[in-house]
């Protein structure tokens, strides 16, 4: 067997946007700005700026525009969550026009259906990748017409879905049934998951938590500190109860609202947004202080291992992967009779 890369599904990533390595870095709220994207588009991987994360929409304009500056013409997108809790659905239309008049080439949209903008974002040339949880979610997308999903399995940071399939069942089922690209994420954070990935049909993988070490990552030292020294159990799972699951790092929050779910029924949103509500986290990213805040984190916190730049950790990848192939070099790609 060659030492070659394994081919992907069409080599979506590498033949639409001219990238050097099929990773998305997923959108991370309050962190996923200018510096960090364009940090992405530098090392040949595709980053997203959260528009939650700038919700006057001059300051978007602003990061956009910055963005594409610090990127040496490199491709780079923007994250649009749905969520109504971050992006009320009468402005979505609106962030999607601005996002086309500054002439951003993909989009990354989660937290509810996208059909109503897929024809107006495809006229107006922007491909759509739409994040889901689980492959069901991924058909219905496929049949609206989006160009690509990205499926975060239940080891992922943030929202692994209510029915926490995990990453490799998703990647085969998604070769089952799926005709479009579609990347794998969820747990991500080695090279050698990247080879795996790609041989089960996907078109890339997502990472998000790996790259919360970076240097491009503008949160305080401190937290950074804190996930080095995690490992993969320090995450925990809260708001089940109210159907919007959420892994995060575990802390005094997570412990606090863990204990209200088993203790109280009826629970509500309302309930929990004084210790859930993302401005606290943002206070954690800001001071170091990760003991308060839900801070989105997936179970490959056990592969955080320096600070260090996003360039150095997107090499650590690469050699990961080549050492991965070389492995299967002992291999002929016959199974023993």
């Amino acid at each position: 067997m060659m030492n070659t890369p394994i081919p992907s599904r069409q080599d979506y990533l590498i033949k639409t946007f001219g990238l050097k390595f099929p990773i998305l870095a997923g959108g991370l709220m309050w962190l996923s700005d200018a510096n960090y994207v364009s940090a992405c588009a530098r090392a040949g991987i595709l980053g997203f700026i959260t528009a939650a994360s700038f919700p006057d929409e001059g300051d978007l304009r602003h990061e956009i525009r910055k963005c594409r500056q610090q990127s040496n013409g490199a491709p780079f997108g923007v994250n649009v969550s749905m969520l109504p809790k971050l992006v009320p659905g009468e402005k979505t239309e609106d962030l999607f026009r601005l996002i086309i008049d500054e002439g951003v080439q993909v989009v990354e949209t989660s937290g509810r259906n996208p059909e109503p903008y897929v024809t107006l974002l495809k006229d107006a040339g922007v491909k759509i990748i739409h994040k889901v949880p689980a492959v069901k979610y991924a058909q219905k997308a496929q049949q609206i017409g989006v160009d690509a999903v990205s499926i975060v399995g239940a080891e992922c940071g943030g929202h692994p879905g209510e029915e926490m399939i995990g990453s490799m069942v998703n990647s085969i089922l998604a070769l089952k049934r799926l005709n479009i690209p579609y990347f794998i994420g969820g747990g991500i954070g080695h090279g050698a998951q990247i080879v795996a990935a790609l041989s089960m049909g996907a078109s890339g993988v997502v990472i998000g938590t790996r790259f919360l070490v970076a240097e491009e990552i503008w949160a305080h030292p401190d937290y950074k500190k804190a996930l080095i020294h995690a490992s993969e159990s320090d995450t925990a799972l809260i708001m089940r109860s109210i159907r919007n699951t959420v892994r995060a790092f575990k802390n005094h929050t997570t412990d606090y609202v863990q204990a209200i779910e088993r203790e109280q029924s009826d629970i509500t949103i309302d309930m929990l947004l004084p210790h859930v509500a993302g401005k606290i986290g943002k206070t954690a990213y800001e001071t170091g202080d990760v003991t308060k805040g839900v801070l989105s984190a997936g179970q490959s916190l056990g592969m955080t291992d320096k600070i260090t730049s996003l360039a150095n950790i997107i090499a650590t990848l690469k050699d990961e992967y080549q050492a991965a192939l070389s492995r299967l070099d002992h291999f002929d790609g016959k199974v023993s009779q």
